[in-house]
């Protein structure tokens, strides 16, 4: 079970980083796409990395 849906990161618009011209190379992996000056954030990617994470703390509490 998903710890956030992908809905739910794109209800809360999760998906819209920076502007095109404040960015961050090493976020690079993670950028979808650009529109219109903004990047979109891939939203699988981070779906998969705060499972890592979700996962990382639990064992840490255990």
């Amino acid at each position: 079970m998903a710890v956030v849906s992908m809905k739910q990161l794109l209800e809360a618009g999760v998906h819209f980083g920076h502007q095109t011209r404040r960015w961050n190379p090493k976020m690079a992996t993670y950028i979808y796409t650009e529109r219109n000056g903004i990047y979109i954030i891939d939203l699988q990617k981070t779906v998969k990395k705060l499972e890592e994470a979700y996962n990382f703390v639990r064992q840490l509490s255990e």
